[in-house]
């Protein structure tokens, strides 16, 4: 098919291998992925390790990539330390004329040399038959985009910002069409004006206002979001490569860059598992990393191993994806995310769950309440508010910064959106959290007393703060059984209001006993949330994953 284009000058090789991306692998043809339920290898030859297939650059390539690297890692340590160094070179009296202008002199003599550098590593690579294929298929790729080019493209895994744009966040007839175009996916909470918050308390604020802006988009967000931090990405590479083989090679992932409606590009993983003997294939689990979580090695692996259809996708900044995780972007991200989901994978919005682990509670939220219609949410370690979590790792001195550090908070919290979802919800709860504290307490309380309130008054929410505050699953056997729980009892209840109304939340029955009311809280606090007995980073096994209750 590429016949019918006219061939390329001969100097168009040179210059592309002077300026293509860095190739990192050449992934060997698995064929379809047989893999048990506990993650064994079934495939044949898994043992040979003939799947580890890094693509080996020539010598002059090699070198030359280690030196671009390197200056790479500099550049980034300089970016970070500018600051410090600029307040140095102050101090010293180096910020002159006379001393600026040879230093300039000096760094556009390192340019050209790395720009001369680069000219060799494309040599290198215009002598290696195996970057020439590759550069071939990447050119055709853009050129000609078909299904089967695209198929050849991706058995190479290289700098993902040479990737092809496989779905738009436009190309299906989206009800968001309207919100890219200028209006905000993130409704802003409204602002009450009053006497106290005029003009002048305004300006009085202003400086606070300005220091919080500047720490929250600086250090405060690099902080808060590792992952999106270049020198931690360069050192989990090897990492990442080694997590996209084994979703590639060994499940078949497809790799797949989705553009978002603010121009970031998204790097998403999709395994297909509706062709399998998986009883659970039909499900796509749709699932949303942690601050440093990437989806070659983070949350995904857990609904993977247990049968499903998976679609992981790396946050803005982080690995493949561009941009910076900031709310909107995240917003963002996961809506495209959504559509790709259903109008490019074909997925209803009842057969996909939402998984998030960590911070990735804002995005799953955040879908819960765009989507209703998706079959479940399930929120692993996440919380509520960032403040306490922040304030844990501050020094006891800087308590009266609390404001900046609400500033510095990526997103609103989860409950509003959360609270609007009618859908199942399961929320895990790490029993050995040394990081947050409070995982999953106040979004469960939340979220009965939003969905039952009355069942939530008074006795109902007493009841189930003393079951969350038990030091042991015997303690919480303990209180379930002095309350004497009957799960027919509740069941049967929930069932003749669901026949009465349809289903609909929140629960507004308001004939029951105290007596009543206490075990209805507790039935339902066991039947949204879930204990695991592990810290805020172990995996989540395969086997602790499971769909939330509902009648």
């Amino acid at each position: 098919m590429s016949s019918i284009y006219p061939p390329a000058p001969l100097v168009h090789p040179l210059l592309s291998c002077v300026l293509g991306p860095r190739l990192y692998r050449v992934y060997r043809d698995r064929g379809p992925a047989r893999r048990s339920r506990d993650g064994d290898e079934a495939a044949e030859g898994a043992q040979d390790g003939s799947w580890e297939s890094y693509y080996q650059p020539r010598t002059l390539e090699k070198h030359a990539d280690s030196i671009l690297a390197l200056a790479s890692v500099i550049w980034s340590i300089s970016y970070y330390t500018s600051p410090l160094a600029m307040f140095y070179l102050y101090r010293k009296g180096y910020l002159t004329l006379s001393k600026v202008v040879p230093f300039s002199h000096y760094a556009g003599t390192m340019l050209l040399l790395l720009a001369g550098v680069a000219c060799l590593r494309g040599i290198g690579r215009w002598t290696n038959p195996q970057y020439i294929q590759f550069i071939t298929i990447l050119e055709d790729s853009h050129r000609i985009g078909t299904p089967e080019v695209k198929k050849k493209l991706a058995s190479y895994n290289f700098d993902f910002r040479s990737w092809p744009v496989d779905f738009r966040w436009d190309e299906a007839s989206s009800r968001w069409v309207s919100d890219s175009r200028g209006v905000s996916l993130l409704r802003p909470e409204p602002k009450h004006r009053s006497a106290a918050n005029g003009f002048l308390h305004a300006i009085k604020k202003l400086p606070c206002q300005i220091a919080s802006y500047v720490v929250a988009h600086t250090f405060g967000r690099r902080m808060l979001y590792p992952g999106s931090v270049y020198l931690l990405q360069k050192a989990v590479m090897p990492m990442l490569l080694q997590g996209q083989a084994r979703l590639v090679e060994e499940y078949n992932g497809k790799r797949t860059k989705l553009l978002a409606c603010d121009g970031n590009e998204i790097d998403a993983m999709f395994v297909d598992r509706r062709e399998s003997s998986e009883p659970h294939g039909k499900k796509l689990v749709i699932c949303c990393e942690g601050n440093a979580g990437f989806y070659e090695v983070g949350c995904l692996p857990t609904p993977l191993d247990a049968g499903y259809s998976v679609l992981g996708w790396n946050h803005p900044g982080f690995a493949g994806s561009t941009g910076v995780p900031l709310p909107q972007n995240e917003a963002n991200a996961m809506d495209v995310v959504m559509q790709y989901a259903i109008h490019r994978l074909g997925f209803l919005p009842e057969d996909i769950v939402v998984y998030a682990w960590s911070i990735g509670g804002f995005t799953a939220t955040w879908a819960a309440m765009s989507y209703p219609d998706i079959s479940a949410l399930v929120l692993d370690a996440s919380f509520d508010d960032l403040v306490p979590l922040a304030l844990k790792v501050m020094p006891e001195s800087c308590s009266k910064w609390k404001p900046s550090v609400r500033v510095v908070q990526p997103f609103p919290p989860p409950p509003p959106s959360l609270c609007t979802y009618q859908g199942p919800v399961l929320l895990v709860r790490r029993t050995k959290d040394e990081i947050i504290t409070t995982t999953g307490n106040d979004l469960l309380l939340k979220l009965l007393q939003h969905r039952y309130p009355r069942v939530m008054a008074e006795e109902g929410a007493r009841v189930v703060r003393e079951w969350l505050e038990a030091s042991s699953a015997v303690e919480e056997a303990s209180v379930y059984s002095a309350y004497e729980v009957d799960q027919d009892w509740c069941l049967s209840v929930l069932s003749s209001y669901q026949a009465e109304h349809g289903g609909a939340l929140p629960l507004e029955r308001d004939d029951m006993t105290p007596e009543g009311r206490r075990q209805l809280a507790l039935f339902l606090a066991r039947k949204h949330l879930r204990n695991f007995e592990a810290t805020h980073c172990t995996p989540l096994p395969h086997s602790a994953f499971r769909l939330p209750w509902h009648l």
